[in-house]
């Protein structure tokens, strides 16, 4: 009888989660900061990468479930020179490469967890976001990511892998702000 009641009790708070609907980016309404940072001095250089195009599922109070494409050949910056460096073979080889993806998890006490795929190489993630719903059932999703470059292959000027680098070398971490506009599917 007891675990009929815990059958039956289990049954009634799933049946009391609101169902997940699917979400689908707004690459239009999306943007994707990257600021990079020199070693020493101040040089922090910024640009923007294309969200190709993502989907998640929403239950009203939490994205999961997610898949995120980002063009990686849209990696840009307003020194185009620095621009072609970067989608270059030094850093993210963007002709081998042309494609990021992050298969978002879950997301717990507004920290997003997930594997991130970035030149090839696979790493868990998280970083915390913040959702914020908007008009006509969107969702504005912004947060920050701090990623080091080198768990993923991109070594180049890293004091951790070359020496006297001086005012060369390049810190590890970069940082990635989201600023992303879902739409509910249509399909819904």
């Amino acid at each position: 009888m007891k675990r009929f009641l815990a059958f039956l009790l289990t049954l009634t708070l799933a049946a009391a989660r609101p169902a997940a609907s699917t979400y689908q980016v707004n690459s239009a309404a999306s943007r994707i900061t990257w600021t990079g940072y020199a070693e020493v001095g101040t040089y922090a250089p910024t640009g923007t990468v294309l969200l190709r195009r993502g989907t998640f599922e929403y239950d009203g109070r939490t994205p999961r479930n997610g898949r995120f494409e980002f063009d990686m050949r849209t990696l840009a910056q307003e020194q185009e020179q620095l621009a072609e460096h970067l989608r270059g073979a030094d850093f993210f080889d963007v002709e081998k490469y042309p494609t990021a993806v992050f298969v978002l998890k879950d997301v717990q006490k507004g920290t997003a967890r997930g594997q991130l795929t970035l030149h090839g190489i696979t790493r868990l993630v998280q970083f915390p976001l913040l959702v914020e719903r908007l008009p006509a059932g969107r969702l504005r999703i912004t947060g920050t990511a701090r990623l080091d470059r080198t768990l993923f292959g991109v070594n180049h000027n890293s004091s951790s892998f070359f020496q006297n680098l001086g005012s060369y070398a390049i810190r590890n971490d970069f940082q990635l702000a989201f600023d992303v506009v879902a739409d509910k599917s249509i399909a819904e």
